[in-house]
Order: C-alpha cells, then sequence, then structure tokens
C-alpha cells in the first residue's frame, strides 16, 4: 500500500470566498489543513488547487501545490487531474481526498478510513462517528450513513448517505466524515460516471459510487470534524483554535 494524500482547494466558495486562504490563528486554513495530513504520516501530501495565491502560500509553508483547472465541476475531478499531474509513474495505489476546509480534523481519521478499506475490501474508504445530539439527525447539513459494523463496531460497509434522519427505529445514528480514500482503479472510475439520481436529489456526490455498485468501507472515529463552510464556521474554527495555544 502506497498511499498519496491529495487536498482539493479553491478560492470561489458560493459561502465564504476565499477560504482556503481564511486566517485561523495567524495560519491560512489550506496550510494548516497541509499541516495536518502531514502529520498523518501515511505518505506524500500535494495541494490541489485553482488559483496561484493558494499555491504561493502552501509553498511559503513549505508544503508542495500544484495547479488544476479552475472549471473542474468537483473536488474529486481535481483530486484525479492533480493525481496523474504528480505521479504519471503510478507510483500510488491509494489516493487520499482530504477536503481543504477541515482545519481541525484528526489526523487518525486517515488510517482509520485506510484500515476499514483493508479489512474490508473496501474500493473507497471513509469516515463516521456516532451523534450524540439527536437534533443532530435532522439537520440536513449533517450527512448521515447507514451502514453494516463489525463485531466491534470498528469497521463497517456503507449501504447509503442522506441528509435526512436514518435509519428509522431505536438505536444509533452516525454522522459522515468528509473524506475519502480511493483504491486509484475506483477514483479512476468514479470520476468517469456521470452524476447519478440519487446523487442529484440528495447532492451527496458518494451516491454516485453507491448507485454504481463501488463498495464503500467507513471506519469509526471519535466525532466528526468541523467542515469551515460560512463565516460562522469560521468564527468557530478560530475559538478551537485559540483554545489549543
Amino acid at each position: 500500500m502506497k498511499p498519496i494524500v491529495l487536498i482539493p482547494a479553491r478560492m470561489a466558495s458560493t459561502r465564504l470566498p476565499g477560504k482556503p486562504l481564511a486566517d485561523i490563528g495567524g495560519v491560512p486554513m489550506i496550510v494548516r489543513v497541509w499541516r495536518k495530513a502531514v502529520e498523518a504520516g501515511v505518505g506524500p501530501v500535494v495541494v490541489a488547487c485553482a488559483e496561484k495565491e493558494v499555491q504561493q502560500a502552501v509553498e511559503a509553508a513549505g508544503g508542495r501545490a500544484v495547479m488544476t483547472n479552475v472549471n473542474l465541476p468537483s473536488g474529486s475531478d481535481r483530486v484525479w487531474a492533480a493525481l496523474n499531474a504528480v505521479d504519471r509513474a503510478f507510483e500510488h495505489d491509494f489516493v487520499v481526498n482530504l477536503q481543504g476546509d477541515l482545519p481541525t480534523f484528526d489526523p487518525t481519521c486517515i488510517k482509520s478510513a485506510l484500515d476499514a478499506m483493508v479489512t474490508t475490501g473496501g474500493e473507497i474508504g471513509t469516515c463516521a462517528a456516532e451523534i450524540d445530539d439527536p437534533a443532530e439527525a435532522d439537520n440536513p447539513s449533517v450527512v448521515k450513513v447507514v451502514a453494516t459494523w463489525d463485531v466491534g463496531g470498528v469497521y463497517g460497509r456503507a449501504h447509503y448517505f442522506s441528509r435526512s434522519r436514518i435509519p428509522s427505529g431505536k438505536g444509533p445514528w452516525f454522522a459522515h466524515v468528509g473524506l475519502y480514500v480511493y483504491r486509484r482503479e475506483a477514483l479512476q472510475r468514479f470520476v468517469g460516471l456521470q452524476p447519478s439520481p440519487l446523487e442529484l436529489r440528495e447532492k451527496l456526490e458518494q451516491l454516485r459510487a453507491i448507485e454504481a455498485d463501488i463498495k464503500i468501507a467507513v471506519g469509526r472515529v471519535d466525532e466528526v470534524p468541523l467542515s469551515v463552510d460560512t463565516p460562522a464556521d469560521l468564527e468557530k474554527a478560530r475559538a478551537v483554535v485559540a483554545q489549543e495555544k
């Protein structure tokens, strides 16, 4: 297994324009995410960016960034483009797609997703955490995953993702962590597929894989990291980082 971590980033966020360079404790957000990925220690880390200023910020911090077409339709497409730019020799067989707006994520999440793939034979790996607050189960911004877990409840296989409260009945709900690990051939297949009906309905890209019978493995983690999508989220991230100092 030879993973590579690719972090897609673009400045044109509709709810928080310029967010890769948003200052969090004196450090651009994309640099914080890059540092967390390096800390995971699973393989080389490259930022797949769409603007020169993001590349310059990463390189100024000592990282590596590669430019990709600004018009690519999704982060997955950006990751695939970056992979083909930096690994023409096909050295890496596992590709980590780490979102560039998770400045407080736990680096062990990456290993959890990788271990889930190896344990279950998954083609894609991701993570989930049990929801503690029942109100979060009804929050459409919190994506829920239905999975079949092993005896220890550590690794599982995803059956469906939704913005609604699923499954029904008594029992825990699990929130999805926006991190993906692909076997290289699975990523190639995934980006070659058209958006699927359920993907378009739920506005969840991972449902494209479910509808194409691509097996998604899930590793269980303790919590879902804060995703910075709005100015309010940014203030929360700044508060978390300030408490860590």
